[in-house]
Order: C-alpha cells, then structure tokens, then sequence
C-alpha cells in the first residue's frame, strides 16, 4: 500500500500532464515553439521575454495536438542554472508572461486553488481505491477468475455491476480539464460522504412540493406524476402519502421532490426558508438511499428492483459552477427522449447500436405568485428510466467509457485490456486494432446516422455513455444518457416529419437550432470524437506500443463507412459539407482551461485542433 505522501506525488504529476496537455492543446502556449531533440522525446520551450527556457525529459506530441509529458520539467536560467518544477503552482509562474493573453492575478489564484484542491482530493481517492481494489482481487480470486469483467457478470445484476463500475471509474475525468476533482467549498468529510470514487452511499430526502407551484415536463406515457412515481418507488410513495397524511394533508395537492441530503442541510433549508415557512415545501418525508453515478449528482436509488435515475441539483462548486438543473434541462430532457425514441424505432435502433435512458419526467419549483422560475434551478428533479437499459437478456455488460481507462486491481493496466485479453495473454497489434475496429463502429455509426439524417447531436462523451460488451469482450452498441443541454438541428428534424419544441428563456442559450449547424455539429465532434474516440486511440496506442497513426487510419476509415452508410438518404452538399468537417477539417472544442483563467466571463470560448483523421 502506498502510504499518502507518496499519492499526494503521483496526483500532483497528474496535475502537472493536464496543465502541460492544456496549455499547449487551447495554444495558450505556442504549440509551434515547442522544439523537439533528436531523440524525439525530449523538447525544450523557449520563455517570452528571456533567454531562459523549459525543458521536458520525456514529453510525446501525439495526433490532435495532443502534448503529454511524462517526465521532469526543467527550468534552464539565463544563466544555465536548471531547476526542476514539481509543482502546477510554480510552473503557472513561469509560463506566466509566454501565455498568448495577460490573466489576471484572480484568475491565476483561481486556477491554482482549483488545481491543489483537485489533486488533493485525487489523492485521497487512490488511497481508498487501495482498499477497495483489494476486496475487488479478493472478491475475483475468490471465485477462480482472473477477470474483474466476468466476475461481475457471473456473481452481480447488470445494472449493480454497471453502476459499481461507474462509480469505480470516477476517478480520471474530462481529458481537457485541469481542475477535474475540484470540490472547494467541502471538507475531505464530505467528499468522501459524497463523491462516486470513493463508493459512497447517499441518503434522497423525499420532500412534498405544493402542486400547484411546480412546473413539469413528461414523455407521452406519463399522464400523471404521482401515480408514476407511485409505481416505480411503491415503498416511498406510501411512506410520502402517510407523512401528509399524518399532518391533515391530501396527497393529491402536492408533488413527491427528491432532495440530496447535503444539498438539503447546506442550501434548501436556508435559501428556501420562506417557501418553507409559507407552507409550500415542506422538507420532512421518507428517505431513500442512493448511489452517486461519475456524474454526482444522478442517483442510483439502492433497491432491489430496477427504479429510475434521479438527477438533482447540489450546491457543490463543480468546473466553477454552482450545479444547479435548469427550467432548460428539465423540459428539453423528456421532449428529446420522447424524439429519440420516436427515430429509433423507425430506424430500428440503427441496426440496434443504439439505446438511451430515456428522461420520462421533469418536475421544478416555480411560485406561482410571483412567476418567479430562477430559484427552481436549485430545486428540482429530472427522473431516467433505467430498467429497458439494466434488464437485459443479451448478456450485454454496460460500461461507462471513462471507466475504460480506470487501473485494475492487480495488474494496474487500463480496464480495457481486461476486455481485449479474453484468454489472458497479452494482446498483439491485429488483437488490438481488430477489438477497435469493433468499438469505432459501435460509436461511430449511429452518432454519425442521427446526426446526419436527424439533426440530433449525441453528447457521446466519456461520461454519458455507456458502451455494451458481450461475453468475448467485443463492442456491441451504445446505451446514451443525459439529454437535457442536447443539441439539435431542426431543419434535418422537421425535413423527416419530426418537431421538437425549444425552450425558450432570457440569456439561457437554445438548443434547437435553425440557422448555422455548426453548434449541432460540435456537441458531436468534441464529445464522441475528440474526447472519447481520440482519446481511447491515445489510450491503446500507448498500452501496447503501437505504431503511433494506426488506430487514427481505423477511425477514419470507420468513420467514412459510417457517412457511406446513410449516403444515399442525406443531401450531397450536405454529406460533402459534413465529411469534411469530420474527416478532414479542424475539430472544434471548448477552451476550459481559457475559460477556467477568464473566471468563466465568457462560456462560449472555442479553439481548434488538428484533426487526427485527415492526414492519416
């Protein structure tokens, strides 16, 4: 076992690899004045203003302008003095003044607080990782496996076997952002009590909202909330119905509200102290326990039937933001679900490669009074259904993708090699590319189809998406999440009969676009190719010494199978258009870092890479 000191290094190298892959991917840093040595894994970066210069013992330039560094990073002075950097403190300090724009001295404070509470919370989740990978191995050997994936199969339900999964793969994060485990605002306590990576269990306070101020929004099956939420949580439901009941209250004027237990004692029970003394919330009520999923704050309630997910806002400052659920979420969440689900059953779930967690219903606190829809954001409850996902019959094992990455016990190799390895030995190159070629198709062919022949943009990133592997390891079909901020591009919908209703508010930006496509098309390509696909290439070319384009020619020779697929459907200036922008052109993502600097004044900040596919 490593003891904490040794952790709190490994996490602050880790935090080091992020800043450096940042600062050059938004080119904050000059990518181009990056000078590589002979050897090709050595580089030096000169500093604006002086003689004196970076060097990088072991960094790597990838596809996608992708910059990784390994190794030591080293000061040279003017005067030839070299001075090893260990700290994203001390490394922000002297790039300072090479950035290609001034921060301020508040955005640098912010950045390096972030990063120092991120790597600190890192820390402590590796460090119970170790006991929780250790009764992992036990729990494996135990039954005379070898493979962490079939002993979930055989021994656990899916759907317990997808969310322990989920939660054990919590620990990475976004590629692209240097602030990913930054909790500030709670205590090492409370991120433990918490947060998914370290496999907490957390209490939903059922609380009872007046009906007539709430505002929801639900599938067409849905008629009526309460007999919804009846069925599907039968237990909390009569235990709901008896505490009104209890008080002279009838039921059928008020609305069951799950509320997470730490954002109730932390922010509801003060900032809504006057809906709570006027009789419109009232915050006593049943409990049920949850699982935090790698999103935090969408539940998996602990029964033993298949419930819905419950998605919540809590108060806790998360990528420099309060994570509220917006009237915007909630409404466009069960309209886009209600049309996936429409065009999946005419397309035959894409020659079934695709399912969702369709968003039955969404439910917010708007005074009917005062018409006053800003506090609902903090008080709120989108519910997915999970049981079509987590009953399966096809022996499918649904895996979140970021969990793909996460070290396993034992061997401390990536969870994907113990999909690639079905027999235990090492993978060759043909294993490995041939297990890839499977996945690229899986992903590629109905983000591609739905996005070209509906307008609809799959957010097919790391965390939203679950990827369905058979018994022999191999990529069979998607299983999507999270629709509330989905993208869409209505002139393809409606050209095939569809309508979806924008929600319309003041300063919230749509997501039911009309003029240029391009906001459609970058939801895809930043979330299912560049942060996803881009990364499982780097992922895999790394592991297992591989020739450092091949994976990217795989991608992009499924990548144009996927447009011939539905060429014949699609308009061909359209389909020229489109293939270019996927295969050849630029890929569009946003600039977090920038933004995170910029104390998130602007979140709309985009920059450009490379694109991995046009020149392999």
């Amino acid at each position: 076992m490593d003891d904490f000191k040794t952790l709190i290094a490994y996490s602050r190298k880790n935090a080091m690899r992020r800043l450096i892959r940042c600062l050059f991917a938004e080119n904050i840093l000059d990518r181009s004045a990056l000078s590589f040595g002979a050897e090709g894994n050595q580089a030096s970066y000169p500093l604006k203003g002086s003689r004196a210069h970076l060097v990088f013992s072991d960094i790597a330039k990838g596809p996608a302008d992708t910059v990784v560094n390994d190794g030591d990073v080293v000061l040279v002075t003017d005067e030839g003095v070299r001075q090893v950097i260990t700290s994203h403190q001390d490394m922000l300090d002297v790039l300072r003044d090479s950035f290609d724009f001034a921060p301020t001295d508040e955005g640098m404070t912010g950045l390096k607080a972030d990063m120092e509470n991120s790597l600190t919370n890192d820390a402590h989740a590796r460090q119970h990782r170790q006991q929780w990978n250790a009764r992992l191995q036990k729990a494996v050997r135990d039954q005379g496996l070898d493979s962490l994936t079939d002993y979930l199969r055989q021994h656990l339900k899916t759907k317990d076997a997808a969310i322990l999964l989920d939660q054990w793969g919590s620990l990475e994060g976004h590629p692209y952002y240097p602030t990913w485990k930054a909790r500030p605002g709670l205590t090492d306590e409370e991120v433990e009590q918490l947060s998914p990576e370290f496999n907490a269990q957390v209490p939903l306070r059922i609380a009872a909202l007046r009906a007539e101020h709430a505002k929801s929004e639900s599938m067409p099956h849905v008629s009526d909330y309460r007999t919804w939420f009846a069925e599907n949580f039968p237990a909390q439901w009569e235990q709901w119905k008896a505490s009104l009941n209890s008080k002279g209250l009838d039921e059928s004027q008020w609305l069951p509200l799950p509320i997470h237990s730490w954002h109730l004692q932390a922010y509801v029970l003060e900032n809504f102290a006057a809906e709570i003394e006027n009789g419109i919330l009232i915050t006593d009520g049943p409990e049920i326990p949850t699982l935090p999923t790698m999103s935090y704050r969408t539940m998996m309630p602990v029964l033993d039937e298949c419930a819905p997910l419950i998605k919540l806002p809590i108060a806790v400052w998360m990528t420099s933001e309060l994570r509220s659920l917006q009237a915007k979420s909630i409404h466009m969440g069960p309209r886009i679900s209600t049309v996936i689900g429409k065009i999946l059953e005419a397309e035959h779930g894409f020659d079934q490669r695709l399912e969702i967690f369709a968003e039955e219903i969404g439910v917010r606190y708007k005074n009917a009074v005062t018409q006053d829809d800003h506090p609902g954001r903090h008080l709120s409850v989108v519910y997915r259904a999970s049981q079509q996902a987590f009953e399966r019959s096809d022996d499918c094992l649904p895996i979140t993708v970021a969990s793909l990455f996460t070290r396993l016990p034992g061997s401390g190799r990536p969870l994907f090699t113990d999909l690639i390895e079905r027999d235990g030995v090492r993978a060759d190159a043909a294993q490995v590319e041939n297990w890839f070629r499977d996945y690229a198709k899986v992903v590629t062919h109905p983000v591609v189809a739905i996005y070209l022949l509906y307008g609809v943009a799959l957010e097919a990133h790391q965390q939203n998406t679950m990827v369905l592997f058979s018994s022999d390891g191999k990529a069979r079909s998607l299983l999507i999440r999270d629709f509330g901020d989905g993208r869409t591009y209505a002139p393809l919908l409606e050209g095939r009969g569809y309508s979806l209703a924008p929600h319309v508010q003041p300063g919230i930006l749509p997501t039911v676009f009309a003029g240029d496509i391009e906001p459609v098309r970058m939801f895809v390509l930043d979330a299912a190719f560049l942060t996803h696909l881009h990364e499982i290439s780097l992922w895999l070319t790394k592991e297992y010494g591989l020739n450092n384009t091949r994976l990217w020619q795989i991608l992009r020779e499924e990548t144009d199978l996927a447009f011939e697929a539905v060429r014949d459907r699609v308009e061909p200036a359209l389909w020229e258009t489109e293939h270019k922008a996927f295969v050849e052109d630029p890929w569009p993502t946003r600039s977090l870092l920038r933004m995170h600097l910029m104390q998130y004044s602007n979140y709309r900040l985009q920059h450009t890479l490379s694109n991995p596919l046009a020149s392999v």
